[in-house]
């Protein structure tokens, strides 16, 4: 939607969504974290951590310490930032590499599983409907 001049938008701004090229510009186009995050993964602040000793770090990384003071999960911080969760996901790289915070995922296998007899009665259930 383009305005009138003196105040003319550009293409890539919508109103609604807000501009389109800042998630890239935050992560300096890296598009993965340099490590693998879950979104059921919890990420904390290190004790102590003082994200203001690094002045390199966006305001977003500033704010995901702050709010990483109690245990918080990957796609929370993602709503509470209003951000995408692979934009989120490389900024807890970014401070899990500088040492702010650390990150608590579930074990492989930790899940429940089902018995094998509860799972052939659901499946003879259903052939039976």
């Amino acid at each position: 939607m383009w305005a009138e001049f003196p105040a003319r938008q550009h293409e890539w701004l919508d109103a609604d969504a807000g501009p389109v090229v800042r998630p890239y510009t935050l992560t300096g186009g890296r598009v993965r974290p340099t490590v693998g995050l879950d979104l059921v993964a919890f990420v904390l602040a290190a004790r102590g951590a003082d994200p203001s000793a690094h002045p390199q770090l966006h305001p977003e990384h500033r704010r995901l310490v702050e709010l990483t003071r109690r245990p918080v999960p990957v796609a929370e911080l993602a709503v509470e930032l209003d951000l995408a969760v692979c934009v989120v996901r490389v900024l807890v790289g970014d401070l899990l590499a500088r040492g702010l915070v650390t990150v608590h995922q579930r074990q492989a296998g930790a899940a429940f599983l089902p018995d094998d007899n509860i799972l052939k009665a659901v499946v003879n259930g259903l052939r039976a409907l």
